[in-house]
């Protein structure tokens, strides 16, 4: 096997630290054609979907990739910007964002890019570009406040297979979750306070999270567990009741049990209740996107309304909130105390000088 290495590599080039901000992924465009790589890239993963391969090769590419790339795609058509996938550019101001906070600290020495799990840009492309800088430290942060096995872990089994091919191995730091980290939590606190000061509030405020199947949690993943923990923090911090707030599920798919309660059934159930107010914030989303906009913004909006809902109001996810940008810069922070390059960029300059007297032909060492 042939490891990759890096073909303009000088051994006077600065060393620098690199943090790698990842989300789940997009199709490049909302049409059937880009619908069905990515569709299939993403169900591929046994990380998302537990089955045994062979059967679930066959549903997958027999029945699934068949019908579903033309339903999504119509799906994404409706929240497709001028500015293309809102989850990419969301993603992509974020990290825009951390690298301006990061670079008042670090200067020059700090390199932020970003990438998607599934589709583009891919993290073995982010990886490569961010190795080419010189990057010999690396920060990972996956862009799920809660740690699930489908998401988290997933994203560093793509990272792991790009070093399994890599010559050189950068200094390695994985962010696995974020769940109860206090300047989220205040983050995702005051963007609820915000919209309560604009439209008032309503008469319960649900937090859904998307949803895994329930088997996932007996096995063993803490996913359930710490979605529920960023809902008591927040409904803490905001002051709420038990009786004010919800946690719930969403987008939950094929026929086995996944976790409760659903949010759809939800909202169709709230108005007999007497609730014909609701506010919707999704917690484990760190931007917005198709799940959020159009299945919380439209879908169960309609759900609420046609069983007897008089007001419903989805509040839009932290993005590239100044909030959100100073809690994602501070977490990293956290994560990069003890690195520094600025005396390994020495040791390696005065190296450089010796190896390369060092290979002078005879004649020019001067003796």
């Amino acid at each position: 096997m042939k490891y990759r290495g890096s073909p303009a590599f000088s051994h006077r080039q600065a060393d620098k630290i690199g943090v790698l901000v990842t989300n789940l992924g997009t199709p490049e465009a909302p049409t059937k054609k880009a619908l069905k790589p990515y569709l299939k890239e993403f169900l591929s993963d046994p990380r998302v979907v537990e089955v045994p391969r062979l059967l679930w090769s066959l549903i997958l590419n027999g029945v699934i990739l068949r019908i579903r790339p033309k339903r999504s795609a119509e799906a994404y058509k409706t929240v497709w910007t001028d500015r293309g996938s809102p989850l990419l550019f969301h993603t992509e101001d974020q990290a825009k964002g951390i690298e301006a906070k990061l670079k008042e600290t670090w200067g020059e020495d700090i390199v932020v890019d970003f990438a998607m799990r599934y589709g583009s840009p891919a993290i073995s492309e982010a990886v490569e570009r961010m190795m080419q800088k010189g990057v010999r430290k690396l920060l990972v942060l996956p862009l799920y406040p809660q740690y699930s096995a489908s998401t988290t872990a997933s994203t560093f089994d793509a990272l792991a297979k790009d070093f399994t091919q890599r010559r050189w191995l950068p200094e390695l730091r994985f962010v696995t979750h974020y769940h109860d980290y206090p300047p989220f939590i205040e983050a995702a606190a005051k963007r609820i306070e915000r919209h309560w000061n604009e439209h008032g509030r309503a008469d319960k405020l649900l937090f859904s999270y998307h949803g895994i199947p329930l088997r996932y949690l007996k096995n063993g993943d803490p996913y359930h567990c710490e979605c529920y923990k960023t809902s008591r923090l927040l409904a803490e911090r905001l002051g709420l009741n038990q009786d004010e707030y919800l946690t719930t599920f969403q987008s939950r798919f094929g026929r086995e049990e996944w976790l409760q309660p659903y949010t759809d059934m939800t909202m169709k159930a709230l108005p007999k209740k007497g609730v014909k107010s609701v506010q919707v914030f999704c917690p484990g989303f760190s931007a917005d996107c198709l799940e959020t906009i159009e299945e919380i913004g439209e879908e169960n909006r309609e759900y609420f309304m046609e069983n007897g809902g008089e007001r419903y109001e989805y509040i839009s996810a932290l993005n590239a909130e100044p909030d959100h940008i100073d809690a994602l810069t501070e977490l990293v922070n956290t994560h990069l105390q003890g690195w520094s390059v600025e005396e390994v960029n020495e040791q390696r300059q005065e190296l450089a000088n010796k190896v390369e007297k060092q290979t002078l032909p005879y004649s020019e060492k001067g003796q």
